[in-house]
C-alpha cells in the first residue's frame, strides 16, 4: 500500500506519528471525494495492526462505516446518546469491555465527522477523559477525524443556516486543539490514464467543487440556484 501512496498522503501518514510516542493528538484530514481519505485510513490501520495494536474505525453513518475495516457507527461503538448537549456522556461503564477496548486502542479514526453535531464529539471527549482518568483532549488518545465540509453538515430540525454552522465540529471548543491536514489531489487521475474519459471526470470534479465552494450559485429572491450542465441531464 505504501508503494501506491501519494506524497500528500505520505506527509499526513508521517505527521500522525504522534500515535507512536503516546503523546496523543487530535487531527482532522480535510479532502473532497476522491482524494483518498478511505485509502489513508486503511494504511494507518494496517501499519498499527501489523504490530499487534488496536485501531477503532468508526463513521457517522452506517453506509460510510461499511468502507472501513471493522467499521461501526460512532454511536454504536461509543454509546453516544441520540439526544446530546453540552453535558451528556457516553453510556459506557468504566469497568466494561467497551471501556477496556478504548483504553487499549492506539488510534481512533472517525470518518465523515462533519455530518455529526459538535456535541457528539464533545460527549466522546468528556467520556474518554473520564474513562482514561486523563484531562488531555480525548484522554490523551490519538483521534483522527476526516471528511469534507462541502458535503452534508449536521441536520438541525427547523434550524437555519447559521444554526447549522454553529453545530459543526469546527465550531466546537475542541477545534483549537485540532491539527488540520489537507488532501487536494484526486487519486482517480493518478493512474496515468488519458483520453476523453479523464477529461470528462476532471470537468465533473471541478464542477462539483465549484458547487461546494459556492462559485456557480446565483440568487433570485433569496433562492439559491445552481445550473446543471446539459451533459449531466437526462431530458
Amino acid at each position: 500500500m505504501l508503494k501506491t501512496i501519494t506524497d500528500e498522503q505520505k506527509s499526513i501518514y508521517d505527521h500522525i506519528g504522534a500515535m507512536n510516542n503516546n503523546n496523543g493528538g487530535m487531527f482532522f484530514v480535510y479532502g473532497f471525494g476522491g482524494t483518498g481519505k478511505t485509502f489513508l485510513w486503511s494504511i494507518l490501520g494496517a501499519a498499527l495492526r501489523s504490530e499487534g495494536m488496536i485501531v477503532l474505525n468508526v463513521a457517522s453513518s452506517g453506509i460510510a462505516s461499511l468502507l472501513l475495516q471493522g467499521g461501526r457507527t460512532a454511536h454504536s461503538q461509543f454509546g453516544i446518546p441520540i439526544a446530546v448537549d453540552s453535558t451528556t456522556m457516553c453510556s459506557i461503564n468504566s469497568n466494561s469491555p467497551q471501556a477496556a477496548l478504548i483504553r487499549e486502542a492506539k488510534l481512533i479514526i472517525w470518518d465523515e465527522a462533519p455530518m455529526m453535531r459538535k456535541y457528539c464529539i464533545e460527549t466522546l471527549d468528556r467520556s474518554m477523559r473520564d474513562i482514561l482518568k486523563n484531562d488531555d483532549v480525548f484522554g490523551g488518545k490519538v483521534i483522527v477525524f476526516g471528511g469534507d465540509f462541502r458535503q452534508i453538515l449536521p441536520v438541525i430540525v427547523g434550524g437555519n443556516s447559521t444554526q447549522t454552522l454553529l453545530a459543526t465540529i469546527n465550531s466546537s471548543t475542541l477545534w483549537d486543539n485540532c491539527t488540520v491536514l489537507e488532501l487536494t489531489k484526486n487519486m482517480r487521475f493518478q493512474n496515468g490514464a488519458g483520453g476523453d474519459r479523464v477529461n470528462e471526470l476532471e470537468a465533473f470534479s471541478k464542477w462539483i467543487l465549484d458547487v461546494g465552494d459556492g462559485k456557480i450559485i446565483s440568487t433570485d429572491n433569496d433562492e439559491a440556484k445552481i445550473e446543471i450542465p446539459d451533459d449531466l441531464l437526462i431530458k
